[in-house]
């Protein structure tokens, strides 16, 4: 079981934020899921039961955000644990990359993790301390083709957490990022569905990992629970490469 037992899970409803959900809540932890996809939170969240409660949100929206923090933190009673987790992918050259593109990239990837950690912060810091983790991706920490504006905006919010890090220490808040590599989810199917031949694409993709496969989510929620509790009370600022070896082989 984790103590840390007050979870906010931002893109709660696929994919790792769904599964960093389902483990908090089977280890004892009451979470609240922020999505934009409304019928599929509702039905994340009665698979959870009454330990968690869904909130549909733009991470992007700055007063949203702040909005639905605050009344994740007047439900569960505090903040404990604040996991990033909602993002995008831009699959394409910097050339075919327009300006609605980049920035819409930049506000989910980058933006939504800021917006989200600085409403949280005054909850973490009033709970006595606490965890945040930013699921980040192997992507930024070795850099991918045809993925520019991915790779720029999750090597930032390696680097945001950071520094942020930094300035939460003397709080007790921990900071830290999860890079995780080919891992099972809806977003990950996207890059490789679409092609001339998914199944030679999937396996070029296997072919960069040192273990030679995709993983489940659940194997990276496994380390963001890590992360959030009390056997990581020493571990602040680090970026945890979840990726089957890929960023070294």
């Amino acid at each position: 079981m984790t103590t840390a037992l007050r979870f906010v899970v931002s893109g709660g409803a696929s994919g790792i934020g769904f599964a960093v959900a389902r483990l908090a809540v089977e280890r004892g932890a009451r979470v609240v899921l922020f999505d934009l996809d409304a019928p599929r939170l509702q039905a994340c969240v009665a698979a959870l039961g009454d330990a968690a409660l869904p909130l549909v949100c733009d991470v992007t929206d700055a007063p949203a955000v702040k909005a639905a923090v605050n009344h994740a933190a007047q439900w569960l009673g505090g903040i404990d644990a604040l996991v990033n987790s909602a993002g995008v992918d831009s699959l394409k050259p910097l050339e075919q990359t327009d300006d609605a593109e980049w920035a819409h990239t930049l506000a989910v990837n980058l933006t939504g993790p800021m917006l989200m950690c600085r409403a949280a912060m005054p909850h973490l810091r009033a709970a006595g301390g606490g965890s945040i983790v930013n699921i980040a991706s192997g992507a930024g920490l070795r850099p991918l083709p045809n993925r520019t504006a991915y790779c720029a905006t999750k090597a930032a919010v390696i680097m945001f957490g950071k520094a942020l890090s930094i300035e939460a220490a003397a709080d007790g808040i921990r900071v830290n990022a999860v890079c995780p590599g080919a891992i099972d989810t809806p977003l990950f199917r996207t890059s490789y569905e679409h092609s001339d031949d998914p199944a030679r694409t999937l396996d070029e993709i296997r072919q960069r990992y040192a273990l030679g496969r995709v993983a489940a989510p659940e194997e990276v929620a496994e380390a963001v629970l890590y992360l959030s509790g009390p056997g990581a009370s020493y571990i602040t600022g680090t970026a945890l490469a979840v990726d089957g070896g890929r960023t070294f082989h």
